[in-house]
């Protein structure tokens, strides 16, 4: 609720507080990759001192980031609490899915991350509507004070959640470590895969500013909410295929990811409108389906490390699409990204079937 209720207006508040839409593209695939590159290091310390409930404190306590774009007064502040906020994620994330793919063993990994998914959203979805609302009433720093709330009641509930979970549930929940080696090459394979996928899909933040300018700052809002929204109801289902047909549903958001890229940067309103709609569907796929599938093809005891690598990687392809992406609208370049989205599309298509094509269903929790 938090970061999903600012980062829908934040390409928004950047260009009015002067950023161009290159530097909306950058810091918006800088943001990602930071947040997921450190998860690299987030994750190996996790796994090295098995200390995850610390990570996600750690985590979601440097959230506070958010209520304090409320006191930038120049898109460089902004820029920088932004990526503050991203940096936080990278530090927890490991540690919560390692949790989640422990505790979700018994009903399988890819509903246990749906469900994860679909929680998550709820929030994305509660974010922009209260954010939306504040910014008709009032304005950009009433709308980020407001967050101090959700932000109080988030620590309140983490706290809660450690003195339930720490104590009472499974090993893995409790930090103890599994035995396990390092990941194969299907993993590597995987994740290279992952990353061309990323680098030629337009991120996000590059279709709210190109849909902001259409319509009101606080219509925006709105219209992220409506892409968690489809996010939200993609995640679940695509979790339960997963474990119905096991990896061959991975196919379909690889080749979806050109449609939403080409119409970001080549279509008028109509078509940043559906290439918001389709991201929402392949975001709800990634956040669910791409994560269970490192539960797959990594060991448990080194699974903290897994998804530092997987999402660093991840990272580094939102940090490539949000530069390419910015610099071809900003320049008007819409034959190239096309053809940069198609090629590195067929790519990842070909790494994804190699990679997956052989793997085993079995999971070794």
């Amino acid at each position: 609720m938090i970061y999903e209720g600012a980062r829908g207006v934040v390409p928004a508040y950047l260009e009015y507080l002067g950023a161009s839409a290159l530097v909306v593209g950058v810091v918006g695939g800088l943001g990602e990759f930071l947040g997921y590159s450190f998860r690299l290091v987030g994750g190996y310390l996790a796994d090295t001192t098995r200390a995850y409930w610390l990570f996600m404190f750690l985590g979601y306590g440097m959230l506070l980031a958010v209520p304090l774009l409320a006191l930038a007064g120049s898109w460089q502040i902004a820029a920088a609490l932004v990526l503050a906020e991203r940096l936080a994620k990278g530090l927890r994330a490991p540690a919560r899915d390692t949790l989640l793919s422990a505790v979700g063993r018994e009903v399988g990994v890819g509903k246990a991350f749906g469900l994860h998914e679909l929680l998550d959203q709820l929030g994305a979805i509660a974010g922009p509507a209260l954010i939306s609302g504040l910014l008709y009433l009032g304005s950009y720093k009433l709308a980020f004070t407001a967050l101090l709330v959700p932000y109080a009641v988030l620590m309140s509930f983490l706290a809660l959640t450690y003195v339930r979970l720490s104590g009472t549930g499974p090993a893995e929940a409790r930090g103890t470590r599994l035995a396990g080696g390092w990941m194969d090459r299907r993993f590597a394979t995987y994740s290279l895969a992952v990353l061309l996928n990323t680098a030629g899909l337009i991120h996000v933040s590059l279709i709210l500013y190109r849909f902001s300018g259409y319509v009101e700052d606080w219509q925006v809002a709105v219209f992220y909410l409506a892409v968690m929204g489809v996010d939200a109801v993609a995640a679940p289902i695509a979790g339960y295929l997963y474990d119905m047909v096991g990896s061959r549903i991975l196919l379909a958001p690889f080749a979806l990811s050109v449609v939403p890229s080409v119409l970001g940067v080549a279509g008028g309103l109509a078509g940043v409108v559906a290439a918001g709609m389709l991201l929402g569907v392949i975001i709800g796929m990634q956040e669910s389906v791409y994560r269970a599938a490192v539960a797959d093809l990594s060991p448990p005891g080194s699974r903290g490390m897994a998804y530092g690598v997987f999402n660093t990687l991840y990272g580094v392809g939102f940090l490539i699409s949000g530069s390419v992406f910015g610099l071809a609208i900003k320049e008007g370049y819409v034959e190239l990204a096309v053809l940069y989205s198609a090629a590195l599309q067929v790519l990842a298509l070909a790494l994804l079937k190699r990679s997956t094509g052989s793997a085993s269903r079995s999971r070794p929790y």
